[in-house]
């Protein structure tokens, strides 16, 4: 346990942004999901609008270091590479 007074500040401090990360990685998570959803059923209009919504909410989640930024790049490419796939293989089926 700290005992200096900055260290308890500290500690309260990262108590607050542990709590604050958690809730916004969680709704990061489940905006991809939502995307990954989409392309399983094999929307991809819907994957597509919902990828706009999961990069947008990447990018903002990387500038506030809730993640690391090129985890979101490597998030972002990975999502846009399927959803690009998407339409062309439905296309040849």
């Amino acid at each position: 346990m700290a005992s200096h007074k900055s260290a308890i500040k500290q500690n309260r401090k990262d108590l607050k942004r542990r709590e604050r990360n958690r809730t916004h990685r969680s709704a990061l998570r489940s905006a991809v999901k939502k995307v990954r959803v989409a392309l399983q059923s094999g929307k991809p209009a819907e994957a597509e609008s919902l990828l706009k919504q999961a990069i947008s909410s990447l990018d903002r989640k990387a500038s506030k270091g809730v993640i690391h930024r090129n985890a979101a790049a490597r998030t972002k490419s990975r999502l846009t590479r399927q959803v690009r796939k998407l339409p062309a293989g439905t296309a040849a089926s």
